[in-house]
Parts: structure tokens; C-alpha cells; sequence
């Protein structure tokens, strides 16, 4: 009888989650499998035939001049997120977990730029950072009696301005998972520190840094992995340019597969996206594990 009922959870369970099996296979598994075999051919998107040609779009990854710029451009930008928002977001967090009269408030702006979309929040920006007189940066700038800046026509200051909004997008966001990390440290570690006569910066570093090791392992592996995947914003912001300043890989990717109907290299490429985002999230991860390990001994 056990048996009977073991087979028969199981047979429930499988058809349970057969419909959500059946939609992640047609939208991920399929068009996966589907790209890594066209990653062997010449392909262009358009004709019925195509030859295979084994490894040579995976070895012209690494001659193309445009491909090593464009990952070290999603580097730098994923690198900088991490950095930044992190930075931001662990003392925004600790200041919107005291007793601010008008916390509930200010948690509620900070979250808001992470509501819209993210190609509506580009478009905004495009507007504001108007490289010419008429954005309202340099409007507020030429108000103040200083220089016009090259917001998003500037080579470098490209890339600046779009990590700058990147990181205001991202950062009210992540105060969400600190500020949960926080409401679950007790109370009575702060109180022994203080009956002990540590100051504010003793008690941060001593009890609430090492407590948000688990949140800041989950928030820094999803700023990761948003920043190297990201598309939208700079594709709204910059089309990428000026030049290759701000192209990334995922617009590389379209770009090389529609635009130029080299589906086969742009294959190649996906592909060695996704290893590549696997391998920097599992080395990421385990790093931060090995931290967290470190500060529970």
C-alpha cells in the first residue's frame, strides 16, 4: 500500500510540474540546444541550407579585435556595479533600519527606480544626460556657471554615465536584501558591544559586517549576473557607442546575428557567454562562501 501511495505522489508530482517542464523547455532548453548547433555552422539567419564548419567560428572569437573590447567593457561595467552598489547599498540599508520617522518613505524612493522598466529608465536618462544644452544636467550645469559635460558622447564618460545609472537603478534594489539581513540580527549583540563601550564603527565592523555575509554573497552574485547580461539600458542610453565605448556583449551577440546574419559566430559567442556567466557566478559564489565560512569560525 505504501508502494502504491509512493507512485502515485510521485506520478501527481511530475504532472504537477509538467506544464512549467514543458514552457522552460520551448523557451530555454530547445533555443539553447538549437544555438549551440548553430555555433558549427555558416548559417546566416535567412537561407534553408547551411554547411557546418566545426570550430572556426569559435576560434574567430578570439582574433576579433571588436569581441575582446566589448568583453572588456562588460568586465568593467560588471565590475564597477559590484563595486559601487555594494558600497551604497550596505550603509543606505543601515541608515533606512533606524528609527527615521520617515523610513517607510524613504524605502519606498530608493526602491522605485528598480519598478519601471529598464529601457524606460534608459530613455529617461537619454533625456536628462543630453550630452547637448538642452539635457537637464548641463542645463542645472550652465545654471551653475560651469562647462557643459559630454555626458554620453564623450568616449570615457560614456561608460561613467552609464555605470552611474546602472548603479542608481540597482542600488535601492539591493538595500532591500541588506535591510532583511538586518531586521534578523538580534538585538542583544548590539546591546553587549555597547555594555562593552564599542563605538558605532566597532559594532559595524565587529557584528553587522560579518552578519550580512550571507545577503552581500546573494546580492553581489546577482549584480553579477544583471550586469553582464544586461542589454536594454545601454542599447537605450548609448546604441553602444560612441564608437565601441559602451558596447557589451549581449548587443555584440544581436548585433553580429541580426544585423550582420552571422548567426553561426553569434552562436559561438552566446554560448561562450553563458559559460563564461557560469563560470565567473560559480567562482564568485564559492569565494563568497569560503568568506562566510571564515566568519562563522
Amino acid at each position: 500500500m505504501d508502494g502504491v501511495k509512493s507512485k502515485n505522489a510521485l506520478f501527481y508530482g511530475l504532472l504537477f510540474i509538467a506544464p512549467a517542464f514543458l514552457v522552460y523547455t520551448l523557451i530555454r532548453i530547445i533555443p539553447l540546444s538549437m544555438s549551440f548547433l548553430y555555433s558549427f555552422t555558416n548559417w546566416d539567419g535567412f537561407s534553408p541550407t547551411y554547411s557546418f564548419v566545426g570550430f572556426r567560428n569559435y576560434a574567430a572569437l578570439t582574433s576579433n579585435h571588436a569581441i575582446i573590447q566589448t568583453i572588456k567593457n562588460t568586465l568593467v561595467f560588471a565590475v564597477a556595479n559590484v563595486a559601487l552598489i555594494t558600497l551604497l547599498a550596505i550603509p543606505i540599508a543601515i541608515a533606512l533600519n533606524s528609527r527615521l520617522k520617515t523610513r517607510n518613505l524613504l524605502r519606498a524612493v530608493f526602491f522605485f527606480p528598480s519598478v519601471p522598466s529598464v529601457l524606460i529608465i534608459g530613455y529617461v536618462w537619454l533625456f536628462i544626460l543630453n550630452p547637448s544644452s538642452s539635457g537637464i544636467m548641463n542645463q542645472l550645469l550652465l545654471q551653475l556657471g560651469l562647462a557643459k559635460v559630454s555626458w554620453l558622447s564623450d568616449y570615457d564618460m560614456a561608460m561613467v554615465s552609464l555605470i552611474m545609472v546602472s548603479v542608481w537603478r540597482l542600488t535601492g534594489w539591493h538595500c532591500c536584501i541588506y535591510i532583511a539581513n538586518l531586521q534578523s540580527i538580534p538585538k542583544d549583540y548590539y546591546e553587549a558591544a555597547m555594555i562593552d563601550g564599542a563605538n558605532g564603527w566597532q559594532r559595524f565592523r565587529a557584528i553587522t559586517f560579518p552578519m550580512l555575509a550571507p545577503s552581500m554573497t546573494i546580492s553581489m552574485l546577482l549584480i553579477t549576473i544583471d550586469s553582464l547580461k544586461v542589454f536594454e539600458l545601454p542599447f537605450a542610453l548609448t546604441k553602444g557607442g560612441p564608437g565601441s565605448a559602451t558596447t557589451l556583449m549581449t548587443q555584440l551577440i544581436i548585433e553580429k546575428g541580426i544585423n550582420d546574419h552571422l548567426v553561426g559566430q553569434s552562436s559561438a559567442f552566446s554560448i561562450v557567454f553563458i559559460l563564461f556567466i557560469f563560470v565567473v557566478a560559480v567562482f564568485q559564489l564559492k569565494m563568497m562562501r569560503r568568506r562566510e565560512e571564515r566568519l562563522d569560525g
